[in-house]
């Protein structure tokens, strides 16, 4: 049996299905077709159902959890993994100084680190959406004044001479004393329970995997990153793939609801009617 599967070219995403797309486990009769997207793609093709199983957005998975239910492994949440507010202009770095015309650059609508931008700065709504990677140089150029980056971008903005206004996961953290929900993996109700099962079975395998070799996918990991080093690789490896990603857990569950219980509050989404998990 074939499925398709997306996730994103991140280090933490490669790191994560290395063993499982290039049978380092036992994927049980089960076969892969790859898409590689970014995070914006991805939770938009999760809007259309596209795929089998995919990566998405927590923001994103409030739109699509009657089709999709999510796995136990493979989520990103953590402590000091959330998205940070950029800029170039050191008088921006005063939060007082953030005002409604201000241009943001954003990593997509759907994205977790746009839902957490919303409940740290209503005021900023002129918002440009684009590829995560190219709202570092959108910034230095001033084709936008501030920057809501996520992923590796965390290593590198700095040394290009930007500023931190605001790390948004310890904003969150200090609200609701949770980890960060980033990011998780979903799959189509429509399949059926037992293959449902068994792709959150493997998944788990591989991640397992992965943490007991962790450069066994290194040459898989490099070939698409984007222009970094191993170090930093291992770096973003090392924030976003964690115990969460082996299995949510009570706690992690409870971050999840946390995030969907407060977007439910401001508005943001709308109530929730449906199990989110994959069940027994």
């Amino acid at each position: 049996m074939k499925l398709s599967l997306g996730f994103s070219p991140c280090p933490n995403d490669t790191f994560i299905f290395d063993a499982l797309i290039h049978h380092k486990i036992d994927t049980e009769g089960l076969e892969f077709e790859v898409f590689f997207d970014d995070v914006e793609t991805l939770n938009q093709k999760a809007l259309r159902s596209e795929l089998d199983i995919t990566k998405l957005s927590f923001h994103a998975f409030a739109h699509v959890y009657e089709q999709y239910a999510l796995l136990d492994a493979g989520s990103a949440l953590g402590f000091g993994v959330g998205p940070l507010l950029i800029c170039k202009r050191e008088e921006l770095l005063a939060q007082e100084n953030l005002s409604p015309h201000l241009k943001v650059g954003i990593p997509g609508k759907l994205t977790t680190a746009n839902f957490l931008l919303g409940i740290a700065f209503p005021q900023l709504q002129q918002k440009e959406e684009m590829v995560f990677s190219e709202i570092e140089d959108a910034v230095l150029q001033d084709k936008i004044d501030v920057g809501l980056i996520i992923h590796e971008n965390r290593f590198t903005y700095a040394d290009r001479g930007l500023h931190k206004i605001l790390d948004l996961g310890s904003y969150w953290e200090t609200l609701t004393g949770c980890a960060i929900p980033l990011g998780g993996i979903v799959i189509n109700r429509k399949l059926d329970h037992g293959v449902q099962e068994k792709v959150n079975r493997i998944l788990r395998k591989s991640v397992e995997y992965a943490f007991a070799n962790p450069k066994s996918g290194l040459d898989f990991i490099r070939a698409h990153a984007q222009e970094m080093s191993e170090e930093v690789m291992y770096k973003h490896i090392e924030l976003y793939v964690n115990e969460y990603s082996v299995d949510l857990g009570e706690k992690g569950r409870a971050a999840i609801d946390v995030l969907f219980k407060m977007a439910q509050e401001r508005g943001l989404i709308a109530p929730i009617r449906k199990n989110l998990y994959l069940m027994p």
